[in-house]
């Protein structure tokens, strides 16, 4: 569908909804980006899940890209507040390990794929260059980042700790990660908001979220337009 389409699709859709509700869309989607994107694997704690969705969403995190090896991704709802609702769940499942797979369509698209440990020395977060598009990897809660993960992404990333404990909850880390990416992503000079195109589509997709029987609404306007 070519983009005018799109965009005549999207403002039927809008129709659906309140000023209020379109105001706030219109706001929140200029502070959404793709150019940091968060990648988490075989995450299986319920409660820590949720806390990456939510963190994810109130940072403007599109993006997360979720791996499923192992462990099923479960949020719960009482912790992620709705948040997975805004964001696109990229799910790598087909395979028996989908670590490599997943880590290979980030490279192709662009991102340096940074894995998130206290046990290297290579990067401090405040220090990750963001002149690509950056991807931040989580492991586990008990294991960290896989063999597989830790042989094949771009290098390594630690938030600095001064204390006797050596490592964060994985949510906490996930937090103070983001927060400081998107500050320094706000404050530069790099196009780091989605295109014309990707904002469209994304608005797109939350309109039918939250308009009752959204997607058929959808199909019986393109029914109408052949």
């Amino acid at each position: 569908m070519p983009v005018v389409n799109k965009q005549e699709l999207l403002n039927y859709l809008l129709n659906f909804l309140s000023e209020n509700k379109k105001d706030l869309f219109e706001k929140i989607i200029e502070d959404r980006t793709k150019h940091i994107t968060v990648v988490v694997e075989d995450i299986f704690q319920p409660q820590n899940a949720s806390a990456v969705l939510r963190s994810c969403d109130v940072f403007g995190i599109q993006d997360v890209h979720i791996i499923e090896n192992d462990n099923q991704y479960n949020v719960n709802p009482r912790v992620v507040h709705g948040a997975s609702k805004w964001i696109n769940l990229l799910k790598y499942n087909a395979k028996k390990n989908n670590t490599l797979d997943c880590i290979k369509k980030l490279k192709a698209d662009g991102y340096k794929v940074y894995g998130t440990t206290p046990h290297t020395d290579d990067c401090l977060i405040q220090n990750i260059p963001l002149d690509n598009k950056v991807a931040l990897m989580f492991g586990t809660e008990m294991n960290g980042l896989s063999d597989i993960a830790m042989n094949n992404v771009d290098g390594f990333v630690k938030i600095p700790m001064y204390g006797f404990t050596e490592s964060l909850n994985i949510s906490v880390s996930a937090a103070i990660s983001l927060y400081e990416l998107s500050k320094r992503l706000k404050e530069s000079t790099i196009n780091w908001q989605l295109s014309e195109k990707e904002k469209i589509d994304q608005l797109i997709v939350w309109a039918k979220k939250v308009i009752k029987n959204g997607e058929r609404i959808e199909q019986l306007y393109l029914k109408n337009l052949e």
